[in-house]
């Protein structure tokens, strides 16, 4: 990777090189713009094996999407830097990005891919299987857990509803209601008329032998046998560098609750700050791979349009004064 002083102004500095940051990457780099990505390696997906619903890259390693991105990229001139960025200034018309070892990158525009992070309820043995045999979305790794017994456990609002999709995959699926209030009698009756069994009382452990899971065992010792783990997470955006600029998050809600944040933008992922755009989970946190990729895209597209746009207006204004 190579690395540049810190006077060197790139058309976009990209913050998060996962799919929304290298899709954005490659537009711009394929619209002629001077662009550095900034990347951290700690990609959100990273526990995955593999990664599903990527048209034409069914079943890839996550590391292995990354790694083809980069290359595609770096063939339209991209640059990348190893790093983690702090948080990001304005400085004239440009924005400075400083990173954790106190080096700092100046770009044009700033484009924040960074992800999110996952809060996992507090169950022993539920991190250790996160990304393997302890899942979030069906769409994601239903089919690979399909007529398996799924424990679903209630740890947000869309428990319910979470429970209902995965009887989908599976005729043999749990919900463990944990720290949740009961259902209401309406969503008892849908619980039950797809065959969804429900439990009370809060999940203590995840059992697993051999490195797969077998089971949930309750507070008050009881042991469920299950084969996979549904939880939902609480989903916080990885804001710190866009609040650095005054840009807020939003709350993430459902039925009521809040189980996490995002950073509202608008159709061409602009941020509330001017210059400033953010695409991917940060801003869209149900997105999977190719959605982020997808928003990334037209990011890149929106910020080369506003780039155009303003070098349109200088080169106007510098005609008139001849």
């Amino acid at each position: 990777m190579q690395t540049q002083s810190r006077t060197e102004l790139f058309d976009t500095v990209i913050v998060g090189g996962g799919p929304a940051g290298l899709s954005a990457a490659v537009t711009l780099g394929r619209a002629r713009r001077s662009v550095l990505v900034v990347d951290d390696g700690t990609p959100r997906n990273a526990p995955a094996e593999h990664a599903h619903a990527y048209l034409t890259r069914e079943g890839a390693a996550p590391g292995e999407i990354l790694d083809l991105g980069r290359a595609e990229a770096e063939g339209y001139g991209v640059r990348f830097r190893h790093g983690t960025a702090v948080r990001a200034e304005h400085e004239g018309e440009a924005l400075t990005v400083v990173l954790g070892d106190g080096s700092a990158v100046r770009g044009r525009r700033l484009l924040v891919t960074t992800g999110l992070v996952d809060g996992l309820p507090d169950i022993d043995g539920l991190a250790e299987h996160w990304g393997s045999g302890v899942l979030h979305c069906p769409y994601c790794h239903g089919w690979e857990v399909r007529d398996q017994r799924i424990g679903v456990v209630a740890s947000n609002p869309m428990a319910v509803h979470s429970a209902l999709m995965w009887s989908q995959w599976s005729d043999d699926v749990t919900l463990f209601l944990h720290t949740a209030p009961d259902p209401t009698d309406e969503q008892y009756e849908r619980l039950a008329a797809r065959g969804v069994t429900v439990v009370e009382g809060r999940v203590r452990s995840v059992e697993s032998a051999d490195g797969r899971i077998r089971g949930l065992r309750l507070a008050e010792g009881y042991q469920f046998p299950v084969e996979a783990v549904v939880v939902g997470t609480a989903m916080n955006a990885r804001s710190a560098v866009l609040e650095s600029l005054g840009v807020a998050t939003e709350p993430l809600e459902a039925a009521g609750e809040v189980f996490g944040s995002k950073v509202p933008v608008d159709a061409m992922s602009d941020t509330s700050v001017p210059g400033v755009y953010a695409a991917g989970n940060v801003a869209d946190p149900s997105g999977q791979i190719v959605a982020a990729a997808a928003a990334g895209t037209r990011a890149g597209a929106g910020i080369n349009a506003d780039l155009v746009e303003a070098e349109t207006a200088a080169a106007v204004s510098a005609r008139a004064a001849v």
